[in-house]
C-alpha cells in the first residue's frame, strides 16, 4: 500500500467534513445530581452515559492518575440498570429526582448483586448477600443506581486506637482529592473522597461519633449524620445500636436533603425507626434561603481549636450568617458538667459492638464465614494482612465485656444519653434561647501516616450530636492552605429539616466549596 507523506495527510484532515468529528463528551466534574437531572430532562444527557462517564472517571481518577483508591469495587449491572431506567423516561415514567444518577454506597451497607460487603475486612471478603439493606432499596425504587461500593476505615475505625483512617485491608488507603498525601478522615472516608473528586455525584456514609462529619468536612462536601432512627441501620456491618445511623454525602445541602426524603422512614426490622414514617418530612421542600432570619445561633466557641485561620473562617462565617438574619450568641463553656461522657461513650461502643456484631454475623445468609467477634479477633491473628499496619486492641477489649444486661452497660448507656441529650445538648439550647448549634467540623487534614496511626488534633463538635442521636450537618465554610474547613449545624431530636435548612441558606449564601487540585502535598 502507498504511505501518505505527512504533508499530504495533514492536508487531507484539514479538508475533512468537520461533522465526522464527534462532540466532545460532557463533563461530570463538579456536577450535583439536580444539574444532572435537569441535564437528562432536557435530552443533553441520558442515563447510560452518565454511567459510562462516571465508571470512566472512577478508572482514570480512583484506579490510575492520582489513584484515590476511593471505590472498592463497581457494579457489573450499573449500564444494563442505566439503559433499563432510559427506555423507563422514553415512556413517560421517572421515578423522582434521583431517576438515572449513580450513587457510591460504603462498603458497610449490602447491596443487591455480586460484590460482597465487607466493612473493610479480608475476613468478610466473600460477604455476597444477594439483598438490598433497606435504605439502598428506597434509592433504588426512587431510580437511583447503585454504581459501586467505596472504602472506608476498616470495621468503620473501631478495631484500634492506633489506626490510620481510611485504611483498610480490603481497599487501601484512600487519598484527599485536595492533596494526596493529607487523610480523609473516617470513616466514611472514600464515600467523602468519592464524592469531593467528582466519582459519583451523591454517596451513603454511615457514622457512630464522625464518621460521615469528619470525612465530608476534610473532604470538603456536604455531610448530614440524621436523628438516629430516621434511617433503618438493617443490614449495614453495625458497632452501635445507640448510635449508628446512615446519612448522605454529597456536593450540596439540597442533595442531602432529596437523599435524606427517600431513604428516611421506618424500618419493622429495625426498632429505633418506629417513629422514622410519623417525623419524616419532605426535606427538600423545607429549605429556604431565608431560613436563617430570626433564628439565634449558639456558637460553641469553645470547640474551635487553636488555629487563627480556622477561627478566621470560622467568624467569616458567622457574619454571614448575622447578615442573613441570624443572632449569634456565644457559648463560652459548652463542656461544662460532660466530663463524664467520653468513658460512658466508650463503655457502650464497646459493649454494643460486641452484642450487635455477633447479631449481625449470625444473621448472613452464608454459614461458613465467622459468627462472633471472637471469631473476627482469631481471623486477624492469622492473616498478617490485617494487623500489618495496627493491632485489634479494641475488638479485644469488646470481647472481654459483658452482655447488654450488664450493670456497667446499663449505667453507662443511661449517663452517656443523659449528659449528651437532656444535659447538654438540650441543656445549651435552652439555657442560651438558641434554635440551632454551630461549630468547626473539622481543622485541615493531616498527614496519612500508616506507621504512627493518625494524628489528627483539630476540632470536633461531633460527640455531643452523636451520642445524644441528634441531627448533625457539615458545609464547606473554606480552606486553609487549600485544605477544607466545615462547618456545623447541631439540632435537636427530629429537628432534621431545621438543621439542613439552616445549612442552605448559609451554604446559598457563601458558596465556599474548594475544587480539588490533586496535588502531592501541601506545599510548606
Amino acid at each position: 500500500m502507498q504511505k501518505i507523506s505527512l504533508l499530504a495527510a495533514t492536508a487531507l484532515l484539514a479538508i475533512a467534513p468537520t461533522a465526522a468529528m464527534p462532540p466532545p463528551l460532557p463533563p461530570v466534574e463538579g456536577k450535583d445530581a439536580a444539574t444532572l437531572q435537569a441535564e437528562m430532562t432536557s435530552g443533553s444527557m441520558y442515563e447510560e452515559l452518565l454511567v459510562t462517564l462516571y465508571l470512566d472517571r472512577i478508572l482514570k481518577v480512583d484506579d490510575y492518575g492520582p489513584k484515590l483508591d476511593a471505590v472498592i469495587a463497581t457494579f457489573p449491572d450499573a449500564k444494563s440498570e442505566s439503559k433499563r431506567l432510559y427506555e423507563e423516561r422514553k415512556v413517560g415514567k421517572i421515578r423522582g429526582p434521583l431517576h438515572g444518577i449513580p450513587v457510591l454506597i460504603k462498603d458497610n451497607i449490602e447491596a443487591q448483586g455480586p460484590v460482597p460487603t465487607t466493612a473493610g475486612s479480608l475476613a468478610l471478603k466473600d460477604n455476597i448477600t444477594s439483598r438490598d439493606a433497606p435504605l439502598v432499596a428506597r434509592l433504588r425504587d426512587a431510580g437511583a443506581i447503585i454504581l459501586g461500593k467505596t472504602n472506608l476505615s476498616e470495621w468503620a475505625n473501631i478495631r484500634s486506637n492506633n489506626s490510620t483512617s481510611g485504611w483498610s485491608a480490603t481497599g487501601g488507603l484512600t487519598k484527599n482529592p485536595h492533596a494526596l498525601d493529607r487523610n480523609t478522615c473516617g470513616s466514611s472516608a472514600g464515600s467523602g473522597a468519592a464524592v469531593a473528586a467528582s466519582l459519583t455525584p451523591l454517596a451513603i456514609g454511615t457514622e457512630t461519633d464522625g464518621s460521615i462529619t469528619c470525612p465530608a468536612g476534610v473532604n470538603g462536601i456536604v455531610g448530614f449524620k440524621p436523628t438516629v432512627g430516621l434511617v433503618s441501620r438493617t443490614h449495614i456491618v453495625p458497632i452501635s445500636h445507640s448510635q449508628d445511623t446512615a446519612g448522605p454525602m454529597t456536593l450540596t445541602v439540597r442533595d442531602a436533603a432529596l437523599v435524606m426524603t427517600i431513604i428516611a422512614g421506618s424500618d419493622p426490622a429495625d426498632p429505633a425507626t418506629t417513629e422514622a414514617d410519623a417525623r419524616k418530612v419532605d426535606y427538600v421542600a423545607a429549605l429556604s434561603p431565608d431560613a436563617l432570619k430570626g433564628k439565634r445561633i449558639g456558637v460553641l466557641r469553645d470547640r474551635i481549636g487553636d488555629r487563627a485561620d480556622v477561627a478566621a473562617l470560622f467568624n467569616a462565617a458567622l457574619k454571614q450568617m448575622t447578615d442573613l438574619g441570624a443572632t449569634v450568641v456565644e457559648i463560652a463553656d459548652s463542656r461544662k458538667g460532660l466530663e463524664e461522657l467520653g468513658d460512658a461513650e466508650f463503655e457502650v461502643l464497646m459493649t454494643e459492638l460486641k452484642a450487635d456484631m455477633a447479631i449481625y454475623l449470625a444473621g448472613l445468609p452464608a454459614k461458613n464465614g465467622p459468627t462472633s467477634l471472637a471469631d473476627l479477633i482469631a481471623f486477624n491473628k492469622a492473616n498478617p494482612a490485617e494487623l500489618k499496619w495496627f493491632d485489634q486492641s479494641l475488638f479485644e477489649l469488646a470481647e472481654s465485656k459483658g452482655s447488654l444486661d450488664s450493670p456497667a452497660y446499663i449505667t453507662a448507656r443511661d449517663k452517656a444519653a443523659r449528659l449528651a441529650g437532656a444535659e447538654g445538648i438540650d441543656r445549651l439550647m435552652k439555657e442560651h434561647d438558641v434554635d440551632l448549634l454551630v461549630g468547626v467540623t473539622n481543622g485541615p487534614a493531616w498527614t496519612s501516616d500508616l506507621v504512627n496511626g493518625d494524628h489528627y488534633s483539630g476540632p470536633s463538635v461531633s460527640q455531643l450530636p452523636a451520642v445524644a442521636g441528634y441531627p448533625h450537618l457539615t458545609v464547606p465554610m473554606g480552606a486553609v492552605a487549600g485544605l477544607p474547613i466545615g462547618l456545623s449545624f447541631i439540632g435537636s431530636k427530629w429537628a432534621d429539616a431545621d438543621v439542613l435548612a439552616a445549612g442552605y441558606a448559609y451554604e446559598q449564601a457563601s458558596q465556599k466549596r474548594v475544587t480539588p487540585t490533586y496535588r502531592v502535598s501541601v506545599a510548606p
